[in-house]
């Protein structure tokens, strides 16, 4: 049983040499900020504001504060492990192997399948830019055979979709319905990936600023307009306007719409081994970056909910588009501005994210997880050749069968949930010696503060929402009962917490990271639970089926073990 723990020690120049350390702070930065700016803002946006209403600020409040302490803990194992890997290399540092192939098959989920989400918001802006400029593409080679065949069955107001099902083509008995645009965009991001790191980087920084030049623009013209009764409408049930018109559980349920704007930022600590000073570069960069969206989030959803009714925000793909169109602002002039760098926008996202990935399949197969063909380094472009031509492809062919909705609630889970190791990971590893130049996450006992800090918030929150404690108990309700349920769980886990914290004078700053992230799992539901049992059974038994018996530290041991009985 020892055997599924055993830990990686790393070295402090290991695997480097292969890749070319071209970037520094400011290109980690313009990284962070193409992975976090992007779907999340341009398309997921408009979910979360549905669900949520203009309280949903509060959420992006949330998700930015766990995300900050948890890229302190990621800053702290990206100055001891300059490794590429991210996640993966420091689960396998502090926790073991298991841990860290879960870990690493949970980063396949929210890169590979992120970028599938991603890939059609692309499509979706795209198809609307062409469509303005008078460029009509069938609407069954701008959709998901899945996405319309849902709209159909289930009487959708979408008459794009309903139009695809109904229009398409039909080959031995089955409908052609294929994401032309979503593909297409995803071979040449795949293309431009295996060019080279620095290739990436100017691309990637020249489209960064567009892309913050359309948000401050959609700002400071949308602020002019703003109607600030948009921020206490009624719903269905109330005759008085709320900040929260769905109750915070309404918010809640916004988690994996406004969380997927967050989760691109711990992608840029799989470019370790690219970085100039990676233990320097990398947590400036991310922290940085993770402040400057934040701010910038909170902003946009104000403006945005200040312009139209939340509930109108119902299934709409281009958010920001959406509210300068005739049936809002009429403003047709920044429509077209805006679709048009939006499709830049979130090619950047596609562009990280695709970049990650195959770093991650490169680490794993190092370590002998994977098979070796994954850890080939092109001679020229020095870029994982393989893996990256793989990635292409898992990305690809779910875009034939899948839909954005279950893609975005799947990839969320996933990586919150990368999130809480990576911050359980920071409170296993032992004291450091501090040296100049490098990052250092601060030791704060949280021996007593933590406890202070949890409990006297549940005091505040039960003063501010009694009747939710009241009613916490009853968890058969069909609209906040699943909520209250994950909250009972949430709140057994924290007071664990407290006790070991007390216990073992734990750090503060990951414990604030790993109780925020816990938080930011309440808000996912049974179906989201489900699918992610099934994809980390598939991930075991793809671990003992082949990582376990292949593993570089099963070899040793073995080796060691023969060397002793001779």
């Amino acid at each position: 049983m020892s055997s599924l723990f055993r830990r990686k020690h790393y070295a402090e120049n290991a695997d480097s040499g292969q890749l070319n350390r071209v970037l520094g702070t400011w290109d980690i930065v313009f990284f962070g900020i193409a992975a976090i700016i992007g779907a999340g803002s341009f398309s997921s946006l408009g979910e979360a504001i549905f669900r949520g209403g203009p309280g949903v600020i509060v959420l992006y409040l949330i998700c930015g504060f766990a995300c900050a302490f948890t890229a302190l803990c990621y800053a702290e194992f990206a100055s001891r492990i300059p490794t590429a890997g991210s996640a993966y290399t420091y689960a396998y540092a502090s926790f073991g192997e298991l841990i860290a192939w879960v870990i690493g098959w949970a980063l396949i989920m929210e890169y590979s399948f992120g970028n599938i989400y991603v890939a059609f918001s692309w499509s979706d802006y795209f198809t609307s830019f062409i469509e303005r400029i008078g460029v009509h593409i069938p609407d069954y080679f701008t959709c998901s055979y899945t996405e319309a065949k849902k709209a159909f069955l289930n009487n959708s107001t979408n008459g794009e979709l309903i139009n695809a099902w109904k229009s398409a083509p039909i080959i031995g008995g089955l409908k052609i319905i294929v994401d032309i645009p979503a593909l297409v965009i995803n071979g040449l991001i795949t293309w431009l990936c295996y060019q080279g790191i620095k290739e990436s980087k100017n691309f990637n920084n020249f489209f960064v600023i567009l892309k913050l030049f359309v948000i401050l623009l959609v700002i400071a013209v949308g602020v002019g307009y703003v109607n600030t009764g948009n921020w206490f409408p009624t719903n269905d049930t109330a005759t008085s306007g709320s900040f929260m018109p769905n109750g915070f559980a309404g918010v809640m349920s916004a988690v994996s719409g406004v969380f997927f704007a967050y989760i691109g930022f711990d992608a840029i600590s799989v470019l370790s081994e690219e970085t100039k000073n990676p233990q320097k570069d990398l947590p400036k960069g991310m922290l940085i970056s993770l402040g400057l969206c934040t701010v910038i989030y909170i902003i946009l959803t104000l403006v945005l909910t200040g312009l139209v009714d939340y509930k109108r925000f119902d299934g709409i793909g281009d958010p920001l588009s959406f509210v300068f169109d005739k049936s809002n602002l009429n403003l047709p002039w920044m429509e077209f501005v805006v679709a048009l760098i939006a499709i830049v926008a979130i090619t950047t996202v596609l562009l990280v994210f695709q970049m990650g990935q195959p770093r991650i399949w490169m680490a794993m197969s190092r370590d002998g997880l994977l098979p070796k063909k994954f850890q080939e380094v092109h001679s020229k472009n020095k870029v994982p050749s393989f893996a990256t031509i793989v990635t292409g492809i898992v990305v690809g062919i779910p875009i034939l069968f899948t839909d954005k909705t279950f893609i975005l609630d799947f990839t969320s889970i996933g990586t919150i949930f990368a999130f809480v190791l990576v911050c359980g990971g920071v409170l296993m590893l032992p004291p450091k010696e501090k040296i100049k130049g490098r990052f250092h996450l601060p030791y704060i006992n949280g021996k007593i503060i933590f406890p202070t800090i949890f409990i006297g918030g549940l005091v505040f929150f039960y003063f501010f929402q009694p009747e939710f404690f009241h009613n916490l108990t009853n968890i058969n309700d069909p609209k906040e009962g699943e909520f209250r349920l994950a909250i009972i769980f949430y709140l057994i886990a924290n007071f664990i917490l407290c006790g070991l914290t007390f216990i073992k004078n734990l750090s503060l700053i990951p414990l604030i990271g790993l109780s925020s992230c816990l938080y930011l799992l309440t808000g996912m539901s049974h179906e989201n639970w489900f699918w992610f049992g099934l994809w980390f059974a598939i991930g075991l038994v793809i671990y003992f089926l082949y990582g376990y018996k292949n593993s570089k530290l099963n070899m040793l041991n073995n080796g060691n073990s023969k060397n002793q009985n001779v």
